[in-house]
């Protein structure tokens, strides 16, 4: 029976990365050029205030500051280091960078939360950064000390924010569609006046533009980060955020099969590693994955 439920777990986890690789194509296609901040903010700010109308309750106490700090980590300060790294980085090397994250989630859950350190983990994650090289990378890709920089703050910022969704749970009451409200919301208000200093609000919206950012609220917004985070809450966090390496093969495949982009036999080759490092990495099935605090997520503040 736990078996059958792990998979379905690491099923609807797997469709939030699978639909954020198709931001690219959404960006490119339907929405104004050159807006990356405003399209990050209406994505997060939009899906919150969405889900508002179905927020039943609010953090109280300790809870508005960890749950405040769950929205920079996991969406304020990742989606400006996000978007900021691509703006220096091409976008391989970019999505290359961020894909360190299961390493730094490891060395972060040793260090801090007493996890022990899996060879396994360690093995899958190297195979999953190479095969994501092989998928991304190009001999044209130049390097840029401030684009790596912010790309390493952007892992570091989602890989901690992970863990501490993890860690923390949530108060008592608190449903998952709150928990997810909140941190897009106060993520979203955190993105806002970063995204209004550095980029003008577009002049009109065609009917192209509005469904482009429709998408984003609705499908990777409220959609992706709900199945993003009740992945979190039902799986192990490094397992987790191995299933973040499907984004770019999503975002390959969907380039090759709307844009008529190249995909040659070492993108291929890439993607399989990938999935072979998701594979490795993957929950078992022996035992289930505890909350690693129960008595904190479900005491009140």
């Amino acid at each position: 029976m736990f078996k059958h439920q792990n998979t379905l777990n690491i099923f609807l986890t797997s469709l939030a990365p699978i639909v954020w690789g198709s931001t690219y194509i959404v960006t490119t296609e339907l929405l104004p050029d050159n807006l990356p901040l405003i399209a990050s903010t209406v994505r997060a700010l939009g899906a919150g205030v969405v889900l508002l109308l179905f927020c039943k309750v609010r953090p109280s106490g300790k809870w508005w500051m960890k749950i405040a700090l769950l929205g920079l980590l996991n969406i304020g300060l990742f989606f400006y280091c996000l978007f900021a790294a691509a703006y220096y980085l091409p976008g391989g090397l970019a999505a290359l960078i961020m894909s360190i994250q299961p390493l730094i989630i490891m060395l972060l859950g040793a260090v801090f939360f007493q996890s022990r350190l899996n060879i396994t983990h360690i093995s899958s994650a190297i195979i999953g950064v190479t095969g994501i090289s092989l998928l991304v990378l190009n001999s044209s890709s130049e390097v840029n000390g401030l684009g790596i920089t912010l790309g390493i703050i952007g892992a570091l910022s989602m890989a901690l924010g992970v863990l501490l969704t993890k860690h923390w749970g949530r108060p008592v009451g608190m449903s998952l569609i709150d928990l997810t409200c909140w941190q897009l919301t106060l993520g979203g208000l955190m993105l806002l006046p970063i995204a209004l200093w550095y980029e003008d609000l577009p002049s009109s919206l065609t009917t192209l533009n509005i469904s482009g950012y429709a998408y984003l609220i609705l499908i990777g917004g409220v959609f992706g980060y709900f199945m993003w985070f009740r992945g979190i809450e039902k799986l192990n966090p490094v397992a987790t955020s191995f299933l973040g390496f499907l984004s770019p093969i999503s975002a390959c495949i969907l380039g090759y099969i709307v844009l008529e982009q190249s995909f040659t036999n070492i993108q291929l080759v890439g993607c399989v590693a990938i999935m072979l490092s998701i594979y490795i990495a993957r929950p078992k099935t022996q035992q289930k994955t505890p909350l690693p605090i129960t008595a904190t997520s479900n005491s009140q503040p």
